[in-house]
């Protein structure tokens, strides 16, 4: 008497390659969440790093708070005198600068 049938014979054969096709579309998945979610965040980290180290005095910026000022000065690398009304003085860390609305003149030396 012939207790394994044929579809069960059949079946046993191909292990390795059976997982790698189950595991393929999880593999795709995480591809496409890196493309569409991962790499477009790190490059607006980048670009956002490059945006708060070059801000100079003249700029007018925007906060996360939405304030809207003027740099008047810079202090160290990681504060900055912002001008938010006539002769009111903020000083703020660099990181809380969002975007910078309008590049100043040069200063001068």
């Amino acid at each position: 008497m012939n207790f394994i049938t044929p579809a069960y014979a059949q079946a046993a054969g191909g292990g390795m390659n059976d997982l790698a096709i189950q595991f393929a579309p999880f593999a795709i998945i995480l591809a496409i969440m890196y493309f569409l979610i991962l790499r477009p965040q790190q490059k607006r980290q980048a670009a956002h790093g490059d945006l708060i180290k070059n801000v100079r005095r003249g700029d007018t910026v925007a906060t996360n708070g939405g304030i809207v000022g003027k740099i008047s000065r810079t202090l160290d690398d990681n504060e900055v005198e912002v001008e938010i009304a006539p002769n009111v003085k903020v000083r703020m860390l660099r990181t809380a600068i969002s975007e910078v609305r309008a590049k100043g003149e040069p200063a001068k030396e």
